[in-house]
């Protein structure tokens, strides 16, 4: 196969915020062409997972997401932070913050990007199973957060009826399910 890689030429960074970074590169494909500008997004890395209580119910939250001015339901997730040892450990310390549930086991089960053409971080998306609700929330000040408990057949009606809009987190599901026998490919 051959080479498809980019060269760096040089790179701007257009915007800096705590959660986002733009910035614009130079780069030089192997056949010498140059794409000037090239726009890269980079975000920290964000983590989810797809979480059970000790008695086998999947632990949603139900949220309102601005950008497309929508209450809905997700599985729990959020940034890894730089504190973070890992991003299992992100996905721990976001689990008992956003739900209160501490879990007995969680299992790695892949990444997935959001948009690898723009974006250049990952989500790291895992399976938390044997969860026991151990405290309060501990939500960010910007975080309005109501817990919901639901049966497996209630969350394939979640995703046949296409109420759970974050591709990434549909990702975790497919992944969560065929690794609990739920889905056979």
């Amino acid at each position: 196969m051959k080479a498809m890689e980019w060269k760096l030429i040089g790179s701007e960074e257009l915007f800096s915020d705590r959660w986002l970074k733009v910035r614009k590169d130079v780069c030089e494909r192997p056949d010498g062409k140059v794409v000037d500008p090239y726009y890269v997004y980079e975000f920290p890395d964000w983590v989810t997972a797809v979480a059970l209580t000790a008695d086998g119910r999947f632990v949603f939250e139900r949220q309102y997401r601005h950008a497309l001015g929508l209450t809905q339901f997700e599985i729990p997730g959020g940034c890894v932070d730089p504190e973070d040892a890992s991003p299992q450990a992100a996905v721990a310390r976001e689990l008992l913050e956003e739900t209160g549930y501490t879990f007995s086991s969680i299992q790695y089960l892949g990444r997935t990007s959001a948009n690898p053409s723009t974006h250049s971080n990952w989500m790291y998306f895992y399976l938390a199973t044997g969860g026991v609700l151990t405290s309060p929330q501990a939500l960010d000040d910007n975080e309005e957060i109501e817990v919901h408990l639901f049966t497996l057949e209630e969350v394939k009606g979640l995703l046949r009826r296409n109420e759970i809009l974050q591709s990434m987190q549909c990702t975790a599901l497919f992944y969560a399910l065929q690794a609990l026998g739920e889905l056979k490919l």
